[in-house]
């Protein structure tokens, strides 16, 4: 008869491994590193140097290799947050979009001497006419919205229901799929001069003092307020085999999307693609969230031609 001996296994499963005294690999290299230089820089001078003035020496070494070992910023260990701020202080800082290389300044120009501007380097090339996103040698990405259900309010027998159907789904994924929550802001500008507009033409004076009130609520509610709405994404991703692997990449994401459609609509959830302005605009909120958001409307797609209505 064997015995199973029963393993804890941490919530987060991304945590790095415990070897030596509750530290990581990473934390033992770190100190050993610094008690290994520390020793060596005492075989060195150890003999000609007392031994009170190699204390005071070693010990801001000692605290700085504990420091990095041990120390944290942001969720972030300090001797990765130090190595990130060196590669962002090296890096270049204006970056432009460009598929090929940065040309020189010509000659003539009298410019002032400044860094040249490096190329922006994006996992996403650009977003096709049936809103995939296209990652080059990746393959390409399909980004559909999904909406909520209330959990809370459901009787025991029906949030059982739900947490088993979406448990099928999660058993039935053959790639990479990732669930991205977002809160954006949300601005009722329009939503307010629309029900101010529409005001003056109902039927009833009453109905008409409502519609302004109400109109003032939310005019109140968005000047003292940061509105926020909150949108549930399923990002579905197939890599390509290949220049030519696009299509067959596109047409799997495509199907892996809506068996995630008929699956989660038992759970009362609707799987929505997003179309190719709607990404457009979903990506470059991305880049500045605090930022307005852009209309759909008025994005260009790449290789759209910008023209004006001015005739000359």
């Amino acid at each position: 008869m064997s015995w199973v001996q029963p393993v804890r296994i941490p919530a987060d499963v991304e945590q790095e491994d415990r070897i030596v005294g509750g530290f990581t690999a990473r934390q033992v290299a770190i100190l050993g590193g610094t008690g290994a230089l520390i020793y060596a820089a005492y075989l060195l001078v150890g003999d000609r140097v007392p031994l009170l003035v190699c204390a005071a020496a070693a010990l801001p070494i000692a605290l700085a290799g504990i420091l990095l070992a041990i120390g944290r910023r942001d969720g972030v260990s300090l001797d990765r947050y130090l190595l990130a701020a060196l590669r962002h202080q090296r890096s270049p800082k204006a970056l432009v979009s460009t598929p090929g290389g940065i040309s020189p300044a010509p000659g003539w120009i009298a410019a002032r001497s400044a860094p040249r501007p490096a190329p922006l380097r994006l996992p996403a090339r650009g977003v096709a006419g049936d809103g995939l996103i296209d990652l080059g040698p990746d393959g390409v990405a399909a980004v559909a919205e999904v909406s909520t259900v209330s959990f809370a309010l459901r009787t025991p027998d029906e949030q059982d229901a739900l947490v088993s159907t979406f448990g099928r789904w999660l058993n039935s994924l053959s790639g990479s799929a990732q669930i991205l929550l977002r809160a954006e802001r949300v601005d009722l500008t329009e939503t307010i001069s629309t029900l101010a507009e529409n005001a003056q033409a109902l039927p009833h004076p009453a109905l008409t003092a409502a519609a302004h009130e109400h109109a003032a609520f939310l005019a109140d509610l968005s000047a003292r307020h940061d509105l926020l709405r909150r949108q549930v994404l399923l990002v579905i991703r197939e890599p390509a085999a290949g220049p030519s692997g696009r299509n067959a990449a596109a047409a799997r994401a495509l199907r892996r999307l809506d068996e995630a459609s008929r699956l989660l609509s038992a759970c009362g959830l609707t799987v929505r693609l997003l179309e190719a302005p709607t990404t457009n605009a979903l990506l470059a909120s991305c880049f500045d969230p605090a930022a307005p958001p852009l209309p759909a409307d008025q994005l260009a797609t790449p290789g759209q031609v910008i023209t004006t209505g001015e005739r000359w």
